[in-house]
């Protein structure tokens, strides 16, 4: 089944399956090139703490139905006072940032204002060739959250970030390629196939080492103890070598969802 395939409706939504440890959420608003509804907004973070929940839940994957990743927020709902859909907004990307298992978008089409939010927040990205990459708040007058700036120069570099927050201009994956915006562009009719078999490798791994490595990698530097005792106790680094040894696949038995494990913020 290809990733974005779905019975047809029309009102905007969030959809997912989990299928052999990948979860897989599905941007729909097809009236609007998916664009994110203030509702929608509200609903990621559900969805993603009941996926966290989920103990089959190994990967995820965030893509857009149809030909469309996301075309960003609704803009009539940027009519709303005080800013909410803006912090809304902010939520879902930090609550997609923290997941705790690996997160991989895979985008074709628009990948536009808070489409392009979501996909930063997402540990890996994967766009077929034609995609087209915008951070557009200069074009409406809005101020790019501090968080979000972050997030995209940790992506890019300050340079090529400043570069689209101040033009709003759009750019193609080989541009996007070239500044670390995107991991992998794969040719047209490629990205499914890919982002599955990527995504069965990545389930297939430690846990463990993935939750780790995931801290580290966001700047956190005081839990190098914490994980060396989740590595010693656990008895994964032990089964990993006899694995390997053996010649067979590893039974990797650490979870995030077992007591004790995961990342914190203590």
């Amino acid at each position: 089944m290809d990733l974005t395939e779905r019975p047809a409706h029309t009102e905007p939504r969030l959809e997912h399956t989990v299928v052999d440890g990948v979860a897989t959420v599905v941007i729909s608003n097809p009236a609007k090139r998916n664009a994110m509804t203030s509702g929608m907004w509200q609903a990621l973070p559900v969805l993603l703490r009941e996926l966290a929940a989920d103990s089959a839940v190994r990967v995820l994957v965030l893509t857009g139905a149809g030909d469309t990743f996301c075309a960003g927020a609704d803009i009539a709902s940027l009519r709303a006072p005080g800013g909410r859909p803006q912090a809304l907004a902010v939520l879902a990307e930090e609550a997609l940032a923290a997941f705790p298992r690996p997160t991989l978008a895979a985008v074709r089409g628009y990948c536009v204002g808070g489409g392009s939010q979501l996909a930063a927040a997402c540990d890996l990205r994967f766009a077929e060739e034609g995609a087209s990459f915008g951070v557009t708040p200069a074009k409406l007058g809005i101020v790019y959250p501090s968080s979000s700036t972050r997030r995209l120069v940790s992506l890019v570099g300050p340079a090529a970030a400043k570069y689209l927050l101040f033009s709003g201009e759009l750019v193609g994956t080989e541009r996007a390629l070239r500044t670390g915006l995107v991991d992998e562009v794969l040719p047209s009719g490629g990205l499914d196939g890919r982002v599955r078999a990527f995504a069965r490798i990545l389930a297939s791994r430690s846990q463990l080492t993935q939750a780790a490595a995931k801290e580290f990698a966001d700047g956190r530097e005081d839990r190098d103890a914490y994980w060396s005792s989740q590595a010693q106790d656990s008895g994964d680094t032990a089964e990993g070598v006899a694995a390997f040894l053996e010649r067979r696949a590893p039974r990797f038995t650490w979870t995030t969802g077992q007591p004790g494990a995961g990342t914190t913020t203590g």
